[in-house]
């Protein structure tokens, strides 16, 4: 194996607080050589994309970054800004989860490529096009020459994250660091940008951190592996050996988590890993996996364990490696809450005939297109049923849930509830109606008021609704979020200082909060890892049983 292009040692990345240092990065270490795909993969909050942060020298005060970070060489750590910028794009590359927040609104997307190739390759406006319109079409977005033409609100969110993938591979780097590159994808999409990323390290040999909670995509495309817990790696090796023969009870845990296409449908639940991850604040004075593992002994929950290494550069942070079980090792728990094949209950939903077209611009001197986003959709949801929609990117998916829940107006066509037709114009809707249908977002932050606590989001649907006060707000909030894996600690923090499978776990709480009697679940588990997937989907099937409820379910995973 090869020098490595890019070698972490010891990274820690602390952030203060008015109730002491947070520490997010606790001890990091890991080396990627030319050509080589390293995987990172952990629950949300274990410090994965606070990893591909500092890499990149991203994070400024109050995140306080010890450690080397070293590109062939070179100490990025210690690297002027202006040097740091100089790498920035033409030598090191960033894909982030949400495209959103790296795409500028106000330019269009081949504008934007465009832009990159001129400032980092020095390439004329006309030979930046050609090259503009090649990176599209290998990253198999449709119609490139139309599609430049856009702005990132008229793309879907897996055209949103293609057009990034695509600027992030312009200069061909030496380094690229993909965060949850794939989570707003579809099966076919996110399998031909994982064909993409390995011929990118074939063609140009560049050293690859892929950071995901996906785990069949790290066991497909990584060489190496390492697992992160509460911001420390508990396991570290090639991914052959790590998948086969796991060395820490936690990677046990996530593989068993995942769920499988040939499982029974939801009358069974999924294993899920109880509890949350430790408080980040304080010193380790004990295993930190240790009050949810299984194996723990009393030493675990008093002794920090060192790292262990086992043969062929495998290790793990466990006293009793050895003793580790073999992943799928326990069989799915029957649900007391529902039957196999539940009757079908009386109509909640129709959909008649629902249409939506706009129009489009097609460019400077092409007038306008009409874009049938929707074309005649019908279909009907029972009473306590799931209604699976799937589709590639682009399909129509969201803007069919978005129409269901009033957040966009259909062109034509009827929505009924219980018979009853439902306004096309949002402000015609009663409060009453507004509650009983309710919506999850692909991306939580379309939900979520980054100047309002967690409290705030959670307690506002109950206060509204009448199904609390002011002086019971906060306990019921607590139980909501307690219902989706986070602990009680969050309620007083905001958005941007939890992670992105966490936010999505607050709008999940959020919605279900009001007790709707249908929700549109447009990719809800897309962002999360396979742990609080599993939570969040027996939390559906639970909620199912209990209340009645139903659900349009939006998805790009056949297995969930």
């Amino acid at each position: 194996m090869s020098d490595p292009v890019l070698t972490v040692r010891d990274l820690r990345v602390t952030y203060g607080t008015r109730r002491g240092p947070v520490h997010a990065v606790r001890n990091v270490s890991l080396a990627i050589p030319a050509a080589r795909i390293f995987g990172l993969v952990g629950e949300s909050g274990s410090g994965k994309s606070t990893v591909a942060q500092a890499v990149m020298g991203a994070l400024g005060p109050p995140a306080r970054v010890q450690g080397e970070v070293r590109y062939r060489g070179d100490d990025l750590l210690g690297l002027p800004p202006r040097e740091l910028r100089r790498l920035w794009g033409r030598r090191l590359a960033l894909v982030s989860q949400d495209p959103a927040s790296t795409l500028n609104p106000v330019l269009t997307v081949g504008e934007q490529l465009v832009e990159v190739l001129r400032a980092h390759e020095r390439l004329r406006a006309r030979e930046a096009r050609r090259r503009m319109h090649e990176l599209f079409a290998a990253v198999q977005l449709p119609h490139p020459a139309d599609l430049a033409r856009r702005y990132p609100h008229q793309l879907s969110g897996g055209q949103q994250q293609r057009v990034s993938i695509a600027i992030a591979l312009a200069c061909d780097p030496d380094v690229l660091v993909l965060d949850e590159p794939t989570t707003g994808l579809d099966v076919t999409t996110e399998a031909r940008i994982l064909d993409l990323v390995e011929s990118l390290r074939e063609r140009s040999h560049a050293a690859i951190l892929y950071i995901s909670h996906n785990l069949a995509v790290i066991r497909r495309l990584c060489d190496l592996v390492a697992v992160m817990y509460a911001g420390q790696v508990v396991e570290q090796g090639p991914a052959s050996r790590v998948f086969a023969q796991p060395r820490h009870p936690y990677t046990v845990a996530l593989l068993d988590c995942l769920p499988r296409v040939d499982a029974p449908p939801a009358s069974r639940l999924l294993p899920a890993i109880e509890g949350a991850q430790p408080d980040p604040a304080g010193e380790v004075r004990a295993c930190q996996f240790a009050p949810r593992c299984g194996l723990a002994v009393e030493r675990c929950h008093r002794e920090p364990p060192g790292w262990f290494a086992a043969d062929g550069g495998h290790g793990s942070r466990c006293f009793y490696a050895d003793r580790v079980p073999p992943p799928a090792a326990r069989e799915r728990q029957e649900s007391p809450v529902a039957p196999d094949r539940p009757r079908r209950g009386r109509p909640l939903l129709e959909v008649d005939g629902l249409v939506h077209h706009y129009r489009a611009s097609a460019g400077v001197g092409g007038g306008a297109r009409v874009v049938r986003a929707l074309d005649g959709v019908s279909l009907g949801v029972a009473v306590g049923e799931t209604l699976a929609v799937v589709g590639e990117s682009g399909a129509g998916k969201t803007t069919f849930g978005r129409a269901v829940v009033g957040l966009l107006r259909p062109s034509g066509g009827q929505i009924r509830l219980e018979g009853t037709p439902v306004p096309r114009r949002l402000r015609a809707w009663p409060r009453a109606l507004r509650r009983r249908l309710q919506i999850v977002f692909q991306n939580p932050d379309l939900t979520l008021n980054p100047r309002r606590t967690i409290l705030d989001a959670v307690a506002r649907p109950l206060v509204l609704f009448g199904l609390a006060n002011r002086r019971s707000r906060r306990a019921d909030a607590a139980r909501w979020l307690a219902a989706v894996g986070l602990g009680e600690r969050y309620l007083d923090v905001y958005p941007a200082q939890i992670s992105g499978g966490q936010r999505q776990r607050v709008a999940i709480a959020r919605a279900f909060a009001g007790r709707p009697d249908l929700v549109v679940c447009d990719e809800p588990t897309s962002a999360l890892d396979v742990s609080v997937q599993a939570t969040v989907l027996n939390l559906l099937t639970e909620l199912k049983a209990r209340q009645g409820a139903s659900y349009l379910f939006v998805s790009h995973d056949l297995s969930v």
